[in-house]
């Protein structure tokens, strides 16, 4: 199922990428970073959601999600920010185009990310809709999400529980926090459950993050890098905390009726550390 997902997602960013003008440098920078594997769980989830709610017009917005995302990872790796020189295993951007390509290329897919949210208004014919995710994208890209979030990352005001919680809330929940909005939103969802959407992706993307700090501490604990949920809680809190964020999620999803068999595999793959710690 998540194959099939997946293999519509890469088919439309090719699409995306051929509209965003003639073959250039620029562009095969936005193609070079975008087509270069990711699980594309954010957008699957933007069409996941809008689907089940029985509206397939949520493409736009799922590739918006992928742009938003992607952009955010070529910032990261900067020299200037985590100066990372590979990425899913190929050299990171800016070492393959060089760093002044990788920041233009940023720009040009927040931009199309944004233009992903109008183009998907356009599609429902909701300008009121498209209106509200205008609004939750602003906000978690900007200085209230991702932005301060990596700006505390290289800069912690200190390196309490809850500062690294507020760090992976902006970083990490915020983009889970859109995914499951626009798929909400743009599928002719109910929104006064917003703040019940808000709930499940808080529980999904700490769940996501305290998973993956476990498993790059028990594939070597020596190449932790930057401030880790794990490391801070100790390992037998860190999974006790996984554990209760994963109840949390499946709890959120049941009350909005999205407990679909995606969803229930989507919990199981976050049940992962969990199951390789017991055995």
């Amino acid at each position: 199922m998540f194959d099939q997902y997946k293999k519509r997602i890469e088919n439309a960013l090719l699409q995306a990428i051929e509209k965003m003008g003639e073959k250039s440098v620029l562009r095969d920078a936005c193609a070079y970073a975008l087509i270069n594997g990711g699980k594309r769980l954010r957008p699957i989830l933007v069409l996941m959601i809008g689907e089940s709610l029985g509206n397939c017009d949520v493409m736009p917005s799922a590739l918006s999600v992928e742009f938003f995302h992607t952009a955010s990872l070529i910032v990261d790796d900067l020299p200037a920010m985590d100066n990372d020189a590979m990425r899913r295993g190929i050299p990171s951007l800016h070492i393959a185009f060089g760093e002044s390509a990788a920041l233009l290329a940023s720009y040009t897919l927040m931009a199309a990310g944004y233009g992903g949210i109008h183009e998907n208004g356009k599609l429902i014919d909701d300008e009121k809709r498209a209106m509200e995710c205008l609004g939750y994208a602003v906000k978690c890209a900007g200085i209230q999400g991702a932005t301060q979030g990596q700006f505390y990352d290289l800069f912690p005001p200190d390196l309490t529980l809850e500062t690294i919680q507020d760090i992976i809330y902006k970083k990490t929940v915020t983009l889970f926090e859109i995914s499951f909005l626009f798929g909400w939103i743009f599928g002719g969802g109910d929104l006064a459950k917003v703040p019940l959407l808000k709930k499940c992706a808080y529980h999904l993307g700490m769940a996501f993050q305290i998973g993956d700090d476990l498993d790059d501490g028990m594939q070597d604990s020596s190449h932790v890098r930057g401030l880790n949920i794990a490391t801070a809680l100790g390992q037998d809190q860190a999974f006790a905390c996984l554990e209760e964020e994963i109840c949390s999620f499946e709890k959120t999803l049941k009350e909005l009726q999205l407990w679909s068999p995606s969803f229930q595999e989507i919990v199981q793959g976050l049940k992962k550390p969990i199951s390789l710690n017991i055995h």
